[in-house]
């Protein structure tokens, strides 16, 4: 390990999306490897779970602002708060001008993100990098803590969370859930938009067949997927009393730490996909208008679930062209096929 000087504290300003938080980690393990002497966050509360289950984060600090919101005196007053750390480097991860405000109050000497809303003077180190040669987000990263020029000294290491497992043990039984069976999980919610939902009669189809097979079927995701959740297990008529929805029953983490049980995982490109993927769980990921290049999920149990049109990735919220191919055509009979084939490669490997 190289020398440090008496303080070398590191704050990362942390993305505001649950995915985005997760593909944070590669970056706290390079951290970890350089031997900073702390790791502390600033995460808006909901990413607050995330970084309670990554090694080496010593301290989860609320965002002081709502996401969207500019809370010019907040941002101030928790910069002045945080003076008092000594913090010796800050990785601003976000690419608002807001997000840098904190780190130039708390006055940390090195301020290091990528080039973003004109935040010259707010950053010490503004990067620039080359988005065709580092396409995956988790990279650009770990970037960022390897290189001055951008580029990284080795590949970077998948995610990984560390579940929780008093509180799996406790939530499975408050929750009247065992793993007597098989556990299939099954994410259907994406808070992006709808043009990140695989359709949930295609769910319902793929539901059947497992539990045909003899699996137990849990629905996760958030409070604001009960309504899809209520639609696929309607459509699953008489098959719905071997499924659980679990939608708005847990928090984030115990949904993560739920996961790690899983032998399988079938979600959408979202929050819980990374989440699964962090923790090992064998998953089919869905896409269709976005893209695997930027955020696949990294892990060597993960494969990838989508079709080559000429419109996908569209990137947009909900289909521009009304016809939603890259979902509809996506066949529930393909993604059976793929959670039932071997083990998969290292690499995630897109289906056709």
């Amino acid at each position: 390990m190289r020398a440090h000087a008496a303080s070398d504290r590191v704050l990362i300003v942390a993305p505001s999306w649950v995915g985005d938080a997760i593909l944070t980690e590669p970056l706290v393990a390079r951290l970890r490897e350089q031997a900073a002497e702390a790791i502390d966050v600033i995460a808006p509360p909901w990413c607050g779970p995330v970084y309670a289950r990554m090694r080496g984060i010593r301290r989860i600090i609320d965002a002081p602002a709502a996401h969207g919101q500019f809370g010019l005196r907040r941002r101030r007053s928790l910069g002045i708060a945080l003076r008092a750390e000594r913090y010796a480097r800050a990785y601003v991860l976000p690419n608002t001008w807001k997000s840098a405000l904190v780190p130039w109050f708390a006055n940390i000497p090195r301020r290091i993100g990528y080039r973003g809303e004109a935040r010259y003077g707010l950053l010490t180190e503004a990067r620039w990098i080359d988005r065709r040669a580092m396409p995956q987000l988790a990279a650009r990263y770990v970037a960022l803590a390897d290189r001055s020029d951008g580029t990284l000294r080795r590949e970077a290491p998948p995610p990984m969370l560390i579940p929780d497992e008093a509180n799996r043990a406790a939530a499975m039984h408050a929750l009247g859930v065992t793993r007597e069976r098989p556990v299939a999980i099954l994410c259907p919610g994406a808070e992006y938009g709808p043009a990140k939902r695989w359709p949930v009669e295609h769910f319902a189809t793929l539901a059947t067949r497992l539990v045909a097979d003899g699996q137990a079927i849990w629905i996760l995701g958030s409070p604001n997927d009960a309504p899809i959740a209520a639609s696929l297990t309607a459509a699953l008529g008489t098959s719905a009393s071997t499924v659980i929805d679990l939608t708005g029953r847990t928090d984030l983490g115990t949904a993560i730490d739920l996961m790690s049980v899983a032998s399988l995982v079938v979600s959408n490109d979202s929050g819980l996909m990374h989440a699964a993927a962090a923790v090992g769980a064998p998953l089919i990921a869905l896409f269709g208008s976005s893209s695997p290049l930027y955020t696949p999920p990294l892990s060597s149990t993960a494969r990838i679930a989508r079709i080559e049109i000429e419109c996908s990735p569209c990137f947009e919220r909900e289909c521009p062209l009304g016809h939603f191919r890259c979902m509809r055509d996506l066949s529930p009979e393909l993604v059976y096929n793929l959670a039932r084939a071997p083990s998969p490669s290292a690499i995630p490997v897109s289906s056709r």
